[in-house]
């Protein structure tokens, strides 16, 4: 029995993504000095970021 060629490869979760998790996403604004701890405290409808 063969495997559909949807599946793909398993190098497949290797490749770069261009979405960034919300953490990741707080990371970026971190490095940039747009997210201060302790002052922003929402986390939804954060602004957007270059990915990395």
């Amino acid at each position: 029995m063969t495997r559909h060629n949807s599946y793909g490869k398993s190098s497949k979760g290797a490749q770069k993504r261009n979405v960034l998790k919300r953490y990741e996403r707080i990371d970026v604004l971190k490095k940039l000095g747009r997210w201060v701890d302790g002052k922003n405290l929402k986390v939804t409808g954060l602004p957007k970021t270059p990915s990395v």
